[in-house]
């Protein structure tokens, strides 16, 4: 995003040093005790370390579709030097197919508003293919409730965000438990986050 810090491999994102910790303590009371969490969209990497090293009995496959991400997610796995992340792997939420067959959960933040609505179309039938019975897809972003905006604040960067591109914006969240729906994954819980953030989780069932 264009408030990165850049001009180096290991990026850093100013909002994960934010909201990292309020997401971790959503994470603690959904995540399985062990497993492999599959994390689409990774961005700079930031929060899978950082989830990492607060759960270390937890495997953390980060992911991404940029190149320049990937370096900086390797990059933080480096420095962090934590036996439980594997290498990011190159993977298009929107794809039909991804390089990975299972995952006992799996992780998007702040991927459904900046990105085009296939992503998100791709982000539910993966989950629904690899996830087990009853395994978590937990979502953390900004949402509409009710066709409207629900802080000043949010209207603000949906505009934003669609002046930067057309196909991005601050989605409805209907829309997408609905999606998740007639994917076969529930909404069976909601956790109101900072800066009028959202965290949902879905179970496949």
């Amino acid at each position: 995003m264009q408030d990165w810090e850049t001009g180096r491999d290991a990026l850093t994102a100013p909002a994960v040093a934010r909201n990292r910790e309020a997401i971790l303590a959503a994470l603690r009371e959904i995540l399985p005790e062990t497993g492999l969490v599959l994390e689409v969209a990774s961005g700079s990497g930031e929060h899978a370390i950082h989830f990492a090293a607060a759960l270390p009995a937890l495997a953390w496959q980060p992911s991404d579709p940029e190149p320049a991400y990937r370096r900086s997610i390797a990059a933080h796995a480096r420095a962090a030097g934590l036996a439980n992340v594997r290498p990011p792997l190159d993977l298009d939420a929107a794809c039909e197919s991804w390089p990975i067959a299972r995952a006992e959960a799996v992780l998007c933040i702040n991927m459904i508003h900046i990105a085009p609505w296939p992503a998100t179309l791709g982000l539910m039938a993966g989950a629904a293919r690899l996830l087990p019975e009853d395994g978590p897809l937990f979502v953390y972003g900004a949402f509409r409730e009710d066709g409207q905006h629900t802080a000043p604040s949010n209207a603000a960067f949906d505009a934003d965000l669609r002046a930067r591109d057309p196909r991005w914006g601050v989605r409805d969240l209907e829309a997408v438990t609905a999606l998740a729906a007639d994917r076969g994954l529930r909404l069976e819980r909601r956790f109101a986050l900072p800066a009028n953030n959202l965290g949902l989780v879905f179970r496949r069932s």
